[in-house]
C-alpha cells in the first residue's frame, strides 16, 4: 500500500506524509466548495483540481525527494483530488439550491435534491 500512494521508500516521515496528504484532500474540498459558492460551473473544479495535483506532486518532490513529473502519480493525486474537490462542490450546490430555492427544491441526500412537485 505505501508504494501506491508515495514513492517506494518508506522512511520515517509518515506523518509529515498523512498531514499532507490531509492538507490536499482538504484544499481539494475547499476548492470544490469555492467554485460552487460563486455559482461557476462544474468545469472550473476540473481546472482548479489539475492545477492542485500539480502543486502536489511539487510537494511530493520538495518533501519526500519523489519525482518531480511521473504520470502515474500525477494521475492518482489527481483522481483522488477530484474526488474530493467533486464533493465538496455538490455539497456546496446542493444547500445553495436548497436554501436559495426552498419552494422548488427538496435535499435528497448530501449530494443531490430532487423537484418538489
Amino acid at each position: 500500500m505505501q508504494g501506491l500512494f508515495f514513492e517506494a521508500d518508506a522512511g520515517p516521515l509518515v506523518a509529515i506524509r498523512v498531514i499532507v496528504l490531509l492538507l490536499g484532500f482538504w484544499t481539494a474540498w475547499r476548492a470544490g466548495k469555492a467554485v460552487a459558492e460563486g455559482w461557476s460551473d462544474y468545469p472550473l473544479v476540473i481546472v482548479y483540481t489539475f492545477l492542485l495535483a500539480w502543486a502536489m506532486q511539487f510537494l511530493h518532490h520538495a518533501l519526500f525527494n519523489g519525482p518531480m513529473l511521473n504520470t502515474f502519480y500525477y494521475i492518482l493525486d489527481f483522481v483522488t483530488l477530484l474526488v474530493f474537490s467533486t464533493a465538496g462542490f455538490r455539497y456546496r450546490r446542493t444547500n445553495q439550491m436548497v436554501n436559495n430555492y426552498y419552494w422548488l427544491y427538496e435535499k435528497t441526500s448530501a449530494f443531490s435534491w430532487k423537484d418538489k412537485h
